[in-house]
């Protein structure tokens, strides 16, 4: 993708005034301009605004566990095992005795949970590695795309399980598994972004004025890639928690007896035939949020990035 020099001095010129602490007046007001003008483009895209209601819906959700459900979701209740949906337990019991509904409320907690330290984590390392790499280049720019380029060498889900195997199982080690596998393709991009700004005109203005190459990064290319970041990390969040459930369903991420959606899937397996609803409602909660990551990315591609929807 390409950015003319008119374009980048456009949305240069947009972010410096977010910058700006001298003149907070104006930064209010670029700030809740952009965003009243974003969210207006986002709303013509009904898919995006039916991804976001899920979105949103499984942070209410999550924060408002203890209110939407009395059973304790680690609790075990042998006498009633398996148990049909009822008005009792809206979706059943697992093989445990378990409320499926508890657990599966409390699971969208792990799965926040994992969506946001990996994305704290992974967002910044490859917007880092990448707009670094394409400012310098030379032979900066070759150590850390080769090194870029041996974590994209090999699948995602496959380099997370050999990760996490080797840091063992639980949460953490899940989230950093993930994390190790995530920032590549957000390094490549941040990287395509600096290499077509890096020659633009008003960078060669600043670096004149003796501006240093921390401040050029800082200030003028890291702002410039921010929104097709954003946009790539939207769309990552279904692979990874499509990973962070494969990773839980093979007993490497979040121990029993913590609710979670990949290991919820696991225990059902069992009783899929006799039982479906104990492994179809993790199921169908981990189908349904990464369809609403993907529908928000979409829309979100269009607000921020339009000319890479062209």
């Amino acid at each position: 993708m390409t950015i003319s020099s008119e374009d980048a001095d456009a949305h240069t010129l947009g972010f410096r005034s977010w910058l700006r602490a001298d003149e907070p007046q104006g930064w209010f007001q670029s700030s809740a301009q952009q965003i009243h003008q974003g969210w207006l483009k986002f709303s013509l895209h009904p898919l995006g605004l039916a991804g976001l209601f899920i979105i949103v819906l499984l942070i209410v959700v999550a924060t408002a566990a203890p209110l939407l459900t009395s059973y304790d979701p680690i609790v075990q209740d042998m006498a009633g095992r398996l148990a049909p949906p009822s008005a009792a337990h809206l979706l059943g019991t697992d093989n445990f005795g378990r409320d499926v509904f508890a657990r599966v409320i409390y699971g969208a907690r792990t799965t926040l949970y994992i969506i946001m330290l990996v994305t704290i984590i992974v967002a910044p390392l490859g917007l880092l590695i990448g707009t670094v790499s394409g400012y310098f280049g030379g032979i900066v720019d070759e150590i850390l795309m080769r090194i870029t380029d041996i974590f994209l060498s090999f699948p995602g889900l496959v380099l997370a399980l050999g990760f996490a195997a080797a840091l063992g199982p639980g949460i953490t080690n899940a989230i950093i598994a993930i994390s190790l596998t995530a920032w590549p393709p957000i390094a490549r991009l941040a990287r395509a972004e600096t290499l077509s700004l890096r020659k633009a005109d008003y960078i060669a203005a600043v670096r004149l004025q003796g501006a240093t190459s921390l401040a050029i990064i800082t200030r003028h290319i890291l702002p410039m890639c921010i929104p097709s970041v954003i946009v790539r990390v939207t769309l990552n969040m279904a692979g990874i928690i499509i990973t962070a459930a494969g990773l839980g369903f093979l007993g490497l991420g979040a121990q029993p007896p913590w609710p979670e959606w990949g290991s919820m899937a696991a225990s059902g397996r069992e009783f899929m035939l006799d039982s479906p609803w104990v492994i179809a409602a993790p199921g169908i909660a981990i189908a349904l949020v990464s369809l609403a990551f993907n529908l928000v990315g979409d829309a979100l591609r269009d607000v921020l990035d339009p000319r890479g929807s062209e």
